[in-house]
């Protein structure tokens, strides 16, 4: 056996492991959401049910009680849609337009300006919860799915930046521009030139905010009401409400509905994520 052909099975050895390390958990939550009550206190965790039973889920999804409240998560998980797909979308296109000014729209002091954004990707959350309830009282926003949607806008507008500052920066000037002297204004050139050229950057950020908007608990628990909390809030009272009898199947089947619309944008849309971290990696 030749050396490379030793060392190819070493690497594909220690990410079999690594794959198996990170599925073990979700293994475990996929055969117990699947089983009985009785079925959990007689067998293992690693063992298969006897029987597919969705009974679980059913009701995870539509009838278990999360504190006194006993609809579920489906009013958690519609929140959540409510609010992640306005706020991606809104700091994805701040963040576009920042970043393209910030790198291809340059003026005295924008540099400056971008370091200071920086602040915002490294800021710790908690610093900002209590100015930003204040400026939800202030705008009549405060535990609403609206107020929700501009915190997570804000929050996420400096990464947003980030990104696609650092991407246009790989862009050949010379594109910009000739577009400038054929008369493109700022608007013109942004659509017609940047906007067809961001398709991986657009999924990398895309991917990235509604991961962190979807998961997000801090802001959920803090400035959501009794009809806007989002759907890691709904899971946590789930989990904490206290009953006679620990349904360990019904909160894995709602762990699991909770992450599902990540995993499945990581699954149809990771191979653009990997190409969008990658591209304009060279230059910039």
């Amino acid at each position: 056996m030749n050396a490379k052909l030793l060392s190819r099975l070493v690497v594909y050895g220690l990410l079999l492991l690594a794959a198996l390390f990170f599925l073990v958990p979700l293994y475990v939550m996929l055969v117990t959401s699947l089983k009985d009550g009785a079925q959990i206190r007689a067998g293992n965790l690693m063992s298969l049910p006897a029987s597919l039973n969705f009974d679980a889920w059913q009701l995870a999804w539509s009838s278990a009680c999360t504190g006194v409240d006993c609809r579920g998560l489906k009013p958690f998980f519609w929140n959540s849609v409510s609010m992640a797909v306005p706020a991606v979308l809104i700091s994805t296109a701040i963040g576009a337009v920042n970043g393209y000014v910030l790198s291809m729209w340059k003026f005295r002091g924008s540099d400056l300006l971008f370091g200071f954004m920086l602040f915002g990707v490294f800021m710790p959350y908690q610093v900002v919860l209590l100015p930003m309830s204040q400026v939800l009282g202030f705008l009549g926003l405060s535990s609403s799915i609206t107020g929700l949607v501009l915190v997570h806008s804000l929050a996420g507008m400096a990464g947003t930046t980030l990104f696609f500052r650092n991407y246009y920066t790989a862009i050949p000037r010379e594109l910009v521009n000739a577009a400038r002297m054929d008369g493109a204004g700022f608007w013109r050139i942004f659509y017609r030139i940047v906007i067809p050229m961001s398709t991986p950057i657009l999924m990398v950020t895309l991917i990235w905010q509604f991961t962190n908007i979807w998961n997000d608990f801090l802001f959920g628990v803090a400035f959501s009401g009794a009809d806007s909390k989002p759907i890691t809030v709904g899971l946590n009272n789930m989990a904490n409400t206290t009953s006679s009898v620990k349904n360990y199947n019904v909160d894995m089947a709602a762990a699991i509905i909770a992450g599902l619309p990540t995993m499945l944008v990581y699954v149809l849309a990771g191979q653009y994520f990997v190409k969008g971290l990658t591209a304009g990696a060279v230059k910039g």
